[in-house]
């Protein structure tokens, strides 16, 4: 019964055959080291057959999703047992199809029974199973061994050596007996580290040689494990005068019966490291396109060859140390912590690879659905953008769930050494709304600054097939990363370079008349001049800019020589690091659990301030108060941190009692001589409905002055509600903001609060307002009245 096709398994369900019957040692075992949780678990019966183990798994308690990728197995389970309740029938394949029946809130209990050995891609599927398990939860493999199996059913067991790698990486395995069947229980993250080693010592006195990189039409890798215990790609060293193209595609067809034609193969990158102290020269090819069926054609070098998710590269154990660096230059990240090797990257015009599996369009379409939903993105081109570009091959070290989540997590792709977020892809919310407010048309050429691929991949999606990205980063290795991702799933219109952003682009990709738009993905402190300079009259700028320490994504239209804002979003992105990147002084108070922020950038004495901590505290009720739905607190914000002279942020890292702050979060404050205030609430109306709950801004101050400066705040507040909110109807504001060059003199300054950078000079000249309801289903233009985002609560935080 050892079929391999899914015909077989039809035909031999419709005939009216049955599988080995669940033995009652296996019912034992399962009731013994598996049962259902109190109040009842919920299971999970891969390869279900008729539903014997369905049925059993129903009785212990457990409500179970029974699956086979058979109709007629799942059509004899549904007739056989119509009168059992607690069981859903599934026809999937867990293998190749969308997992989206499967329940989203994961299992206690994942069972295999009799199925395992007929996988393909075993190593994919138990990882996807296990990260399924919930907090607890067991999986558990019920299958034959070779010891107990005639040598003509050998397809149907499994040796030692195939299952040392199925118990690899559990927190505790168990290995039973369940009358000559193996019963195995497998609890704990199912997660081994991947770990580049070494094959032995080599006798030559240099290796050359390729390897090829090959994905299926779901996108997966294809790795082989060896009969050295590690993964490999498919490849060998070259023979004769062969080039290194033709040997990869030799060394394919040779080792995996997949037959690839050299012109599909691309040589991307040479690798130049040591084995054992012997110079290795690898060249890591690229196969765009191929043919065949699967097969192990060296059974004495391998076990096997599976496809791989990308995602799950990082915890596959063992891998060739050639291998993993290979799978590093074609997506760089996927594998982390891999020995130093050189790489050159060779030009080559490599055509985009498809392939994506059924889940991660269902996804893309989910989280496009969102952004949409949300007022985020209103124009057709975006909203296409949205639905098309994939997202995922942009972020393959996650999961599809995580790369397409709708809501405001962003993908962090890159750390500093103190894990510090330097790079990532933004919340798709956030990406949408800024390209929106750019209003590119068609054929536009537009300017990024900090890389990625996905951010710039969707702008020229949008841009059409005559637009062109021009996206500069600083970081090498974003660099990297990013070229070979819009190498392989790109559209050929974003040009990548290696370079500080701060200083616009190089000047031979600058169109004629500037960019018709450009955008910053990290956060900015100042307006580099550049990107005035560089954009065309009537263009649009959309970054995120630090004003007072928060942070807006402000769109500008450049006027001449200056930038007028359009729109506002709340926003939080990665920081410079570039030419602009700053520190932002800070002073500690109360051994660490208090920090003053000065984010003007000039910090204020604090002497006497500790003392004053330790004194008594005074309070001012403002009279300004606020309900449940509080969007309108970040234009309170901004109005504070624009229009008070000695505006600063007081950090609370631990609830001490002292300033009523909680902790991890900041308050507006003001600093004085050994004197300071800040801005705190306190809830003045209880209910349970949130229409029934009230809060009055209040502020606290300590020292000597702290009265005088309680009194200043207490009337900024208060001037805020008279002047903001009152007119705005409680809906959400924001400054009227103008950017002017550095050497701009007073005199030519609109009348405002104005606040210095080093590059440019920012002021607030009047308050607008928008109602939430003005801007759904608009299309910005050129020139359009300046206005804040749409019709959702912006007081969440994105990337």
């Amino acid at each position: 019964m050892a079929y391999t096709a899914r015909d077989q398994w039809e035909q031999h369900y419709s005939d009216g055959k049955n599988f080995r019957q669940v033995g009652e040692r296996e019912r034992e075992l399962l009731a013994e080291h598996a049962p259902a949780p109190g109040g009842g678990g919920r299971a999970l019966d891969v390869g279900c057959g008729t539903g014997e183990m369905s049925v059993f798994l129903a009785s212990l308690g457990y409500t179970v999703d029974a699956l086979d990728f058979a109709d007629s197995a799942i059509a004899r389970a549904r007739e056989e047992h119509a009168d059992v309740e607690g069981v859903r029938w599934l026809h999937l394949d867990i293998e190749r199809d969308d997992p989206a029946p499967l329940d989203a809130e994961g299992y206690d209990l994942v069972v295999m029974r009799l199925m395992y050995p007929f996988l393909m891609d075993r190593g994919r599927v138990l990882h996807g199973l296990g990260e399924r398990l919930r907090d607890g939860g067991a999986l558990v493999v019920i299958t034959p061994v070779v010891e107990n199996t005639p040598e003509e059913r050998r397809e149907i067991a499994l040796d030692d050596d195939e299952i040392d790698p199925l118990t690899a990486g559990w927190k505790t395995v168990e290995r039973l007996d369940a009358d000559g069947l193996a019963f195995l229980v497998l609890r704990g993250p199912c997660h081994t580290d991947a770990r580049a080693v070494e094959r032995r010592p080599t006798t030559g006195h240099a290796l050359t040689g390729a390897l090829a990189v090959v994905t299926d039409d779901a996108g997966r890798v294809l790795l082989g494990r060896s009969r050295r215990g590690m993964f490999e790609l498919p490849g060998g060293k070259t023979s004769g005068p062969e080039d290194f193209a033709a040997a990869a595609v030799r060394e394919l067809a040779e080792e995996t019966g997949l037959v690839a034609e050299p012109g599909d193969a691309y040589v991307v990158t040479m690798l130049v490291d040591d084995s054992h102290g012997v110079p290795r020269l690898t060249a890591v090819v690229r196969i765009a396109a191929w043919t065949g069926v699967l097969a192990n054609r060296e059974p004495k070098l391998f076990d096997r060859w599976e496809w791989h998710d990308l995602h799950a590269l990082a915890c596959v154990g063992d891998i060739f140390t050639s291998a993993a660096q290979a799978l590093d230059a074609v997506w760089p990240g996927v594998i982390p912590d891999l020995p130093p090797a050189a790489s050159y990257p060779v030009a080559v015009d490599q055509p985009p690879v498809p392939g994506e599996p059924a889940e991660a369009v269902r996804l893309r379409q989910a989280m496009a659905g969102t952004v949409i939903d949300g007022g985020w993105a209103r124009s057709e081109p975006v909203q296409d953008a949205l639905r098309t570009v994939p997202r995922h091959r942009f972020a393959p070290e996650v999961n599809l769930a995580t790369a397409y989540d709708g809501s405001d997590r962003a993908v962090i792709t890159r750390r500093d050494e103190t894990g510090t977020a330097i790079s990532s892809v933004s919340a798709a919310w956030l990406q949408g709304d800024m390209i929106e407010n750019l209003c590119l048309t068609p054929g536009a050429i537009v300017f990024e600054a900090g890389s990625g691929g996905y951010n710039a991949e969707l702008i020229a999606h949008v841009a059409g097939p005559e637009g062109r990205v021009v996206t500069v980063d600083i970081d090498p290795w974003v660099v990297r990363r990013t070229r070979r991702f819009t190498a392989e799933a790109g559209s050929g219109r974003v040009t990548v370079v290696e370079a500080d952003a701060a200083f616009g682009a190089p000047a031979h990709l600058v169109p004629r008349g500037g960019f018709d738009a450009s955008v910053i993905t990290y956060n900015c402190w100042d307006i580099a001049p550049a990107w005035r300079e560089q954009l065309a009259e009537g263009g649009r700028l959309a970054l995120p800019l630090e004003i007072g320490g928060y942070t807006r994504a402000v769109t500008f239209e450049r006027r001449g020589q200056v930038l007028e804002a359009r729109h506002f979003t709340y926003c939080g992105f990665v920081r410079d690091q570039g030419q602009q990147a700053r520190t932002i002084p800070v002073a500690g108070l109360l051994d660490g659990d208090l920090t003053l922020r000065f984010e003007h950038g000039t910090a204020a004495e604090t002497a006497g301030l500790e003392e004053a901590l330790r004194g008594p505290r005074h309070e001012i009720a403002t009279g300004v108060t606020m309900g449940a739905a509080n969007s309108y607190f970040g234009s309170l914000q901004l109005y504070a941190a624009t229009t008070l002279p000695a505006f600063c942020r007081l950090a609370a890292h631990q609830n001490s009692g002292v300033t009523a702050i909680a902790e991890d979060r900041d308050a507006p404050a003001v600093v004085g001589d050994a004197s300071l205030a800040y801005l705190t609430h306190l809830q003045t109306r209880h209910g349970e409905l949130p229409e029934d709950k009230e809060w009055e801004w209040v502020v606290h101050a300590f020292g000597e002055q702290g009265p005088q400066l309680a009194e200043q705040l207490a009337a900024t507040v208060r001037a805020w509600d008279r002047h903001v909110r009152a007119n705005d109807n409680d809906q959400h504001a924001d400054p009227l903001l103008t950017v002017h060059p550095a050497d701009t003199p007073d005199d030519l300054l609109p009348a405002g609060h104005v606040l210095d950078k080093e590059h440019c000079r920012l002021v607030v000249t009047r308050l607008f307002s928008w109602h939430k309801s003005g801007i759904v289903g608009t299309v910005c233009r050129p020139g359009d009245e300046a206005s804040v985002s749409g019709p959702v609560d912006r007081s969440r935080r994105g990337r």
